[in-house]
């Protein structure tokens, strides 16, 4: 039976959705319909573009420099995707069994995630290079060095905070799942891998998601820690973004048609990621 409230909210649903809607259309949609059609012009303000077609298209295409940056980003995300899910699943999976002082553990863990991208930058930079210096090279000497510097800073930050979830995941698991599996002689290996881990497949495409789509948009990090050097090397895609449009002149186009192909792949990766994972989803 529906109450006086429940009512009142299929008579007046629009009423109560249209905030968040509003929200949504001039927080998200209305600035990237205007960032699609700024990428076919020429510009330098909103009010001034001039249509120029596919031009800033091929531009971005043919710059060596954003297909570095794309090949740099993949592999750095397919790095911190697994390097991050790996050890936070284990974590939470340890955190999870009853022992002294579990909750300071998890507090520990997840503190670094609530320190901003810029600070832990020049901290770590400050960090990997007093540790380069006594072998005479420091972070910036080499793009290998400025890749796994970045991995270990990333790792570092958002390991605690995929735990969290994995948790979160791990303790709403149904325990007489579990108690028929021990019941039935399963090894601890055989119940973490044949009934654990594809329960909690909910749990891991959320973290997998998240740690692919920040891997990709990492910018602030890679700003702080390396500024892609050397010579643009360590260069992400969204600081080769912020670099075209704000480093090049007349390149405010080209950049925006680097964001538009940005959102292209991050959209499509992160719908075949979420495609796989759902498909390998089981019931308790």
């Amino acid at each position: 039976m529906i109450n006086m409230s429940g009512k009142a909210i299929r008579k007046w649903w629009a009423l109560f959705a249209l905030p968040t809607f509003a929200a949504f259309v001039i927080g998200f949609l209305v600035p990237f319909v205007m960032g699609v059609y700024l990428s076919f012009t020429k510009f330098h303000t909103v009010t001034d573009g001039k249509f120029v077609g596919i031009r800033n298209y091929r531009k971005a295409l043919r710059d060596p420099h954003f297909l570095h940056s794309l090949i740099f980003t993949t592999a750095f995300t397919v790095v911190t995707t697994i390097v991050i899910n790996v050890i936070a699943f284990a974590i939470a999976y340890m955190l999870t069994k009853k022992f002294k002082g579990s909750n300071l553990f998890r507090t520990v863990f997840f503190m670094p995630n609530l320190i901003g991208g810029i600070v832990l930058g020049y901290v770590w930079q400050v960090v990997l290079n007093g540790i380069l210096g006594y072998f005479g090279r420091a972070i910036t000497y080499s793009a290998t060095y400025g890749f796994w510097g970045m991995v270990l800073l990333i790792c570092w930050q958002q390991i605690g905070y995929m735990m969290i979830i994995y948790i979160a995941g791990l303790q709403a698991l149904p325990g007489d799942v579990i108690e028929a599996a021990a019941v039935d002689g399963a090894t601890p290996m055989q119940t973490l891998f044949k009934i654990t881990i594809p329960l909690m497949m909910p749990s891991i495409t959320v973290c997998t998601f998240l740690t692919v789509t920040n891997g990709f948009k990492l910018f602030d990090q890679n700003l702080a820690l390396t500024n892609g050097a050397p010579s643009r090397k360590s260069e992400m895609l969204a600081l080769n973004i912020f670099n075209t449009f704000y480093g090049r002149i007349n390149g405010e186009g080209v950049g925006q048609a680097k964001a538009v192909i940005f959102f292209i792949i991050v959209a499509v990766i992160a719908l075949i990621q979420n495609k796989l994972a759902t498909s390998k989803e089981v019931a308790a």
